[in-house]
Formats: structure tokens, C-alpha cells, sequence
């Protein structure tokens, strides 16, 4: 509870799904990346020496990185490969949060994109961790989407 009485969430952040094209895509072990900044161009104005003007330029957003054990589907590695050939094809789609009782709490909406990097697994004998694939993401915009039940 807050000072004037709200509930207020803390959730985890392991409780996610990520959709691309409006399918799920299950087993993602995490993403990174949900990030934007807007960038600001400083303007100086005569006579005015108490401050300087900063005035917004445009928003950048960091690539989405998407890593989940590795497994036999080549469904990750075949989509990189198209733009690795020249054919790429751009997907927009959906990270999920949800609250405890599984009701979705935010959704970040990205749009039209596309693999630029693909990881495969670290392997090692001496190891017994989970062989572990990433694909990195361009796009062009996040819009965060909020549940407020």
C-alpha cells in the first residue's frame, strides 16, 4: 500500500510471453532492451543566461534481445538466415507481462522487426548449463500498453 491508500504491484520479472505476429512464442528464458531515449538538441537564446534550451530531436530505441534454451526448432536461426541472404522479413510483435494472479499487466508493442545478430550456445563438456540461443532485434518503436484493473 502507498501513503494514500492504492495497492500497489511489485512483481517479478519472470512472469512473460513474447508474441511476433500475433503468435506465441513460448520458452524465452529472457529479453533485454526495452529501452528508448529521446535525444534533445541544446539551443542557446540571447539575453537568456539562466539556462539553456534543450529541445527534443528524435527517440532511438535499443535492439530487443530475445534468448531462450536452445532446442530443434530452427524457427529462430531460419528467420535471421532470411536476412543474412537478403530476404528479410519484418515481424512485429509483443513482450507480455503479467501480474501473480496471471492477468496481463503491460504490454510493449514493437514493430516491423527484423534479426540483425544470432547467437548459438556456449558448449562446454564441462558444464551442465542449458545450451542457451539469442537473437538480436531491430525495429522501429516500442508502445507501452497498461492493464490498470
Amino acid at each position: 500500500m502507498t501513503a494514500n491508500g492504492v495497492a500497489r504491484d511489485v512483481l517479478g520479472s519472470f512472469r512473460f510471453d513474447v508474441e511476433l505476429d500475433g503468435m506465441l512464442v513460448a520458452g524465452f528464458s529472457d529479453v533485454q532492451g526495452l529501452e528508448s531515449q529521446t535525444e534533445f538538441e541544446e539551443y542557446r537564446e540571447g539575453g537568456v543566461n539562466g539556462y539553456t534550451h534543450r529541445l527534443p530531436k528524435g527517440t532511438r530505441y535499443s535492439q530487443i534481445v530475445l534468448r531462450r534454451g536452445f532446442s530443434s526448432s530452427s524457427a529462430l536461426w531460419d528467420w535471421y538466415d532470411q536476412t543474412v541472404r537478403g530476404t528479410m522479413t519484418r515481424k512485429s510483435g509483443s513482450i507480455i507481462l503479467y501480474r501473480q494472479d496471471g492477468e496481463e499487466l503491460c504490454r510493449w508493442n514493437f514493430f516491423e522487426a527484423y534479426p540483425v545478430k544470432w547467437s548459438g550456445p556456449s558448449l562446454d563438456a564441462r558444464s551442465s548449463d542449458i545450451a542457451i540461443e539469442s537473437v538480436e532485434l531491430v525495429h522501429n518503436g516500442i508502445k507501452a500498453i497498461f492493464n490498470r484493473k
